[in-house]
């Protein structure tokens, strides 16, 4: 068997292999909800043979989306549809997750696609930004409003909530998004994280806000589910976060339950130089792994099979989790199968078109 093709057990939940769809924002949603868009996009990948597939972030509140077209898990009637879209996946082999998040001060812009400009609350479809501190993301972006502790509560108390609503959807591991820039990232990072009460200051104390969600996601998170949290492991930027950081991280996060590191990089520091080639970011995945002693994913220009097959095979990570090959090819693991001659169930629909 390749290695690439070993099945995993996390906890209760077994995944048919290490290939898992990572969290691709579609901003295609209205106030939140899930419609057939969503449906075609995952169901098609774990019908392609995907092992788990993750949900967009998922904004665990509406000023926490990135855009107003963002998916949403911040009311009741947002369950409905992502059911029958988590039923759909699991139906076709694959584990269903999601991942929650809140945009912080890369929150109320518009889509990529008309500009990705960042919106005023006076503007149709913006709202006021918050952040650990009054600080924009680049020079041309207006300052979001520093959260006081009632905004902190909040915030913990739309992730526990989000938690909660992701049970009843049937979701079967739950990802917190803390890379790329967004409100947890910008708490870690003593680069946009310039407090001076218990939330800002010292590394015990701006990793405070992630370990208080990851308590509070816990206390109605099924014990035997997977819990993943993904880092932006390094920012590429001297004096702000490091892969050293990750890696102290990583060790507290494992005590605390989480199973696993998704590994990215980049994303909270403006013009940041990141040194792109493929599997740009595995080796951050392998630092974490072999030295906070956790499971990981890599991520990052991760695009063949057999490049996929060696990150799992050498031990460098546990999950291979890829974004752009599957936009390009929703049956990616089928066609790795393939290449890699391992013999893998295709739907009984598709199958006169094995090679």
């Amino acid at each position: 068997m390749s290695h690439l093709f070993s099945p995993i057990k996390i906890k209760s939940i077994e995944f048919k292999n290490r290939i898992v769809v990572s969290p691709m924002c579609q901003y295609s949603s209205v106030d939140g909800f899930a419609n057939n868009w969503h449906l075609v996009h995952l169901g098609s990948r774990a019908v392609g043979g995907a092992g788990l597939v993750i949900t967009e972030a998922a904004a665990v509140s509406p000023e926490g989306r990135i855009t107003f077209a963002d998916l949403g898990i911040y009311k009741d009637e947002h369950i409905a549809k992502l059911k029958e879209i988590t039923t759909f996946i699991e139906n076709h082999g694959a584990v269903a997750g999601i991942q929650l998040a809140h945009a912080g001060r890369k929150a109320s812009h518009t889509e990529p696609w008309n500009g990705g400009k960042q919106l005023q609350s006076t503007d149709d479809n913006g709202w006021e930004t918050f952040a650990p501190s009054a600080i924009p993301f680049s020079s041309s972006e207006t300052a979001p409003t520093e959260l006081d502790k009632a905004g902190i509560a909040k915030v913990i108390t739309d992730f526990k909530a989000a938690t909660v609503r992701s049970i009843a959807a049937g979701f079967k591991v739950i990802e917190l998004h803390g890379a790329h820039g967004y409100l947890i990232n910008e708490f870690l990072s003593p680069h946009s994280n310039k407090r001076t009460d218990e939330y800002g200051g010292s590394f015990e104390n701006r990793i405070r806000l992630l370990l208080e969600i990851i308590y509070a996601v816990n206390e109605v998170w099924p014990a035997d589910y997977p819990m993943f949290v993904r880092l932006s492991t390094t920012e590429w930027t001297e004096g702000a976060w490091t892969i050293d950081d990750s890696v102290a991280l990583a060790k507290i996060l494992k005590e605390k339950g989480v199973d696993l590191v998704d590994c990215s990089t980049g994303g909270n520091v403006a013009g940041a130089q990141i040194p792109l080639k493929p599997g740009y970011q595995v080796e951050f995945a392998e630092a974490i792994k072999k030295n906070a002693d956790i499971l990981t994913g890599a991520v990052g220009l991760i695009t063949e099979a057999k490049q996929a097959d060696e990150i799992i095979q050498n031990g460098l990570a546990d999950l291979v989790i890829m974004a752009r090959e599957f936009l390009r090819d929703p049956h990616f693991p089928l066609r790795a199968a393939h290449e890699l001659g391992q013999e893998v169930k295709w739907p009984v629909q598709y199958e006169r078109a094995k090679w």
